[in-house]
């Protein structure tokens, strides 16, 4: 089968973290939420142990908990961030991004779902390969996921500030502290048509070949 690529670049190319185009009111179905889990495990995982897990939230009260971690955690983080050199692509959109990222932590308690992608084990005191295994093996189904909603008219922003809070998060939501949660994914419908790829810096200037630092 071929696939048309252009609807496949345009998927992988406008996926973007969706923080104020959502439509706070409106309900996400559970039947789409789990259609696009069920997309999601078709993912890679390694040694093939298919141990994730994926914690949906939808109570209000649940919601509202995290919603309050995460701001806990907003504050600290606004107050690390790094300044980016003059000239970088990246200096002119953190405005938009601050903003947006504001606006969501103001607004995460009206989030309709929220999702955290969970995987058994813990990385705590693992060699370095068994955690890049660890989060190889759910990470993968998590982008497949986020993609899966975008490809169904729902936004969603990969988060992880809450984890500066994890056992609190895991107290919520009752869930085993042999688990290590992974992010905070908020899903609510997007607004708007379309959304457009992302100022960045070109992949040749980030590619080597061969030996580090070459280029050519």
């Amino acid at each position: 089968m071929k696939l048309d690529l252009a609807t496949v670049d345009h998927l992988l190319t406008t996926t973007r973290s969706v923080r104020k185009r959502l439509d706070l009111k409106r309900p996400v179905e559970r039947a789409v939420i789990e259609q696009c889990l069920e997309i999601a495990i078709q993912a890679p995982t390694g040694s093939n142990t298919q141990t994730w897990h994926f914690m949906v939230v939808t109570d209000a009260a649940k919601r509202a908990g995290l919603a309050e971690l995460y701001r806990k955690a907003f504050e600290i983080y606004a107050t690390m961030q790094l300044p980016i050199p003059e000239g970088d692509p990246r200096a002119e959109q953190m405005p938009r991004v601050v903003d947006s990222a504001t606006y969501m932590k103001d607004h995460f308690h009206e989030m309709p779902v929220m999702i955290i992608p969970c995987i058994e084990g813990r990385v705590e005191n693992a060699p370095q390969f068994a955690q890049a295994s660890i989060y190889g093996s759910i990470l993968p189904a998590a982008w497949s996921l986020m993609l899966a909603l975008r490809a169904r008219g729902l936004g969603s922003a990969w988060t992880s500030l809450h984890l500066m809070h994890e056992a609190e998060a895991a107290k919520i939501l009752g869930i085993p502290d042999t688990i290590t949660q992974t992010a905070l994914i908020p899903v609510a419908y997007f607004t708007g048509a379309d959304f457009k790829p992302a100022k960045r810096i070109p992949a040749r200037q980030m590619t080597y070949w061969n030996t580090w630092g070459q280029k050519g």
